[in-house]
């Protein structure tokens, strides 16, 4: 679901990133006046839990990949201004440091995937649980209101790539961006959604959300308290070493291919947006290390990752304290 540069015109990346602009003050104003300032620093533990999620591809019939977000389950953890966030911070390092999603596209990234995504799953998380009392409520809640939050994510996305070839075209015609319509765009982004990587979603949020209820109850924003248990850490760490098992998963994910791959998928050109569009050289493209295996870059890129989310977060948290003092 993470949208490259040159899929969406610049002036589509322009609306999408104005449009997030109000999203992050009112988030940022919203967690300093309701969050206490020991939770800050569960934003960081937050933003790793969705970045390593979107480390581990689930592949797809006919060769393409997904993968989960884990949006709704920040949400119900530390509210979804909070979520939006804690994915936004991940979709940040993810486009400047590893290539992963587009630095013009940043925008609408953080709309599908850090507003949609959190605020969708949460409403109905909200609703189910308050219908369903308990433990059993909140992770039925979550588990629908994941599902629910990833697909209207995917639809939102398929929308962006989807208008392209009826907005912008070349003089002989051409599409000058992404080259699928809304016939294309549509099915093909909900048709693993709502199977796979829909499921994927759901198992990652109501497995996490589990084990943190259980282990660190103190995570949630209802609860006094701001540190990780022992067994949070070494969860954590857990799926640090497992993120590999991402790499089995064979192909790119729909809409995410390079633009040499265009031709070969079916559009039968390059539109010339992509081919003179913006160009980012990322660190570390494709969660690679230089002189290391795949297995060993994916593990280090895990690392660096999640420390500095908790390490920002942390001290931003800090910050926080010292100031209200």
């Amino acid at each position: 679901m993470h949208i490259p540069d040159n899929y969406l015109s610049p002036q589509t990346c322009g609306v999408m990133a104005a449009a997030m602009v109000p999203v992050w003050m009112i988030s940022v104003k919203k967690i300093k006046a309701e969050l206490p300032e020991e939770k800050i620093s569960m934003l960081g533990v937050g933003a790793a839990f969705s970045f390593l999620a979107m480390m581990f591809n689930v592949p797809l019939p006919g060769g393409t990949t997904g993968h989960a977000v884990g949006g709704t389950l920040i949400a119900v953890l530390l509210g979804p201004y909070a979520a939006c966030i804690s994915v936004s911070a991940a979709l940040l390092l993810q486009a400047l440091l590893f290539g992963d999603g587009g630095i013009l596209a940043f925008g609408a990234n953080c709309f599908n995937m850090a507003f949609v995504l959190p605020f969708a799953g949460y409403s109905l998380y909200r609703l189910i649980s308050k219908a369903v009392r308990g433990t059993r409520g909140k992770l039925i809640g979550a588990g629908i209101g994941s599902y629910i939050g990833i697909n209207a994510a995917a639809l939102c996305a398929a929308i962006e790539f989807g208008i392209q070839p009826y907005l912008f075209r070349d003089v002989a015609g051409n599409p000058m961006y992404c080259p699928y319509g809304l016939n294309v765009s549509v099915p093909a982004m909900l048709a693993g959604h709502l199977t796979v990587f829909g499921a994927a979603e759901v198992i990652f949020t109501i497995a996490v959300l589990a084990f943190v209820m259980k282990t660190s109850p103190s995570m949630m924003a209802d609860r006094k308290g701001g540190s990780t248990s022992t067994a949070l850490k070494i969860f954590l760490a857990a799926l640090i070493l497992a993120t590999p098992l991402g790499l089995l998963a064979e192909g790119t994910a729909w809409g995410e291919w390079g633009a040499d791959k265009i031709a070969a998928t079916g559009a039968g050109f390059t539109p010339s947006g992509m081919t003179d569009g913006f160009s980012w050289s990322a660190l570390l493209p494709d969660y690679t290390v230089p002189g290391m295996g795949d297995v060993t870059g994916y593990i280090l890129s895990a690392v660096i990752g999640s420390a500095v989310f908790i390490i920002l977060f942390k001290l931003i948290g800090r910050s926080a304290k010292r100031s209200r003092a």
